[in-house]
């Protein structure tokens, strides 16, 4: 008995764990692991960035994403003196709306699709240094109609930060799923596991930090083709043929090597300008998100996210736009307030 879906190019299980679900992180381009600093949203990307400075903070993020999807990331933490620092975390994914039909095409009743993780944070420096280390308990509930899973995943990591440098390491997603959407689908299907290594580094005496995140630190290859990208193929339908490259970007590989390609496509580099010490600006470029978002002959933008962040006293705001494909692009709010 063979089994069929519907869907093609998907390996992981829960991927709205790979959405940033700050404007920060979305606005340095996808990750904001490598900060320091008393902004609780730096929770999300990296527990280990999680200290004493962002005590009673609360903070929500909310992006209203393509057509009726939208997600969002409510956060807040508490120091405990000796003990370390605490925080706790919300991430929900909406998808909107659908109305299902039976095998004849009759309509029959409308139902949701839905994402949550729950997370539960804690971070603590080691004594008289520069180290800390941090870990994130994940809890994950989907539900996409009448079907659920079920699994739970930690982060794990630390993070060196001294005068004008950070550097931070951590694991992603580790972790099982306890129970799967159906019976035909495994709970040991794979979740979205990587190992990051990010820096920051503030430039003395300039406006300015520049930040770097290399992901996927133990998995070299990751070109990807798109399974409806028939260029070449004699047979569109056929799956012994290997599927080739038709973007332009193609001719980069052919330049340069397909090494050079594949060493950028690990890295997110981007920058903070310091305009104020309550204000900046924000730019990044995602080379891995250019090339897998891009259309064989157009090329655009995409990969580029841009935004700004301001404090007014107990009060924060940030903004970020991404440029994600032609059709769709993406805006993160985010609202902070010191308690």
């Amino acid at each position: 008995m063979h089994s069929s879906f519907a869907q093609v190019g998907g390996t992981k299980s829960y991927r709205f764990l790979d959405i940033p679900m700050t404007a920060r992180a979305a606005a340095l381009g996808g990750n904001s692991m490598g900060l320091w600093g008393d902004d609780i949203n730096l929770m999300f990307s990296s527990p280990s960035a999680l200290n004493s400075s962002m005590s009673k903070q609360v903070a929500f993020n909310y992006c209203n994403y393509v057509g009726d999807l939208n997600f969002g990331y409510l956060a807040y933490a508490h120091h405990l003196q000796k003990w370390g620092t605490v925080g706790g975390g919300l991430q929900f994914f909406n998808y909107g709306k659908f109305t299902g039909y039976d095998e004849f095409g009759q309509a029959t009743t409308n139902f949701k699709a839905n994402d949550y993780c729950i997370n539960l944070n804690y971070a603590k420096p080691f004594e008289d240094s520069s180290f800390q280390i941090g870990i994130a308990l994940k809890t994950i509930i989907s539900q996409y109609d009448i079907y659920k899973s079920y699994g739970n995943a930690l982060d794990f990591g630390f993070t060196y930060h001294k005068n004008n440098l950070v550097i931070s390491l951590q694991a992603k997603n580790v972790g099982y799923i306890w129970k799967g959407y159906s019976n035909m689908l495994s709970k040991n299907e794979p979740l979205p596991q990587t190992v990051q290594l990010g820096f920051s580094y503030k430039v003395p005496k300039a406006p300015f930090r520049l930040t770097m995140v290399y992901d996927q630190l133990l998995k070299w290859n990751l070109k990807y083709i798109s399974p409806v990208d028939t260029t070449g193929k004699s047979n569109p339908f056929s799956s012994s043929e290997s599927k080739k490259d038709s973007s332009k970007w193609q001719k980069f590989s052919h330049k340069f090597g397909n090494g050079a390609d594949n060493f950028l496509r690990h890295i997110t580099i981007g920058t903070e300008i310091v305009v104020t010490k309550n204000f900046n600006i924000r730019i990044a470029y995602n080379h891995r998100r250019q090339r897998e978002m891009i259309l064989p002959e157009r090329r655009g933008a995409n990969g580029l996210s841009l935004g700004f962040g301001f404090r007014v006293k107990k009060f924060a705001f940030a903004y970020s736009f991404t440029k994600m494909a032609f059709p769709g692009n993406s805006s993160v709010f985010s609202f902070t307030w010191s308690i």
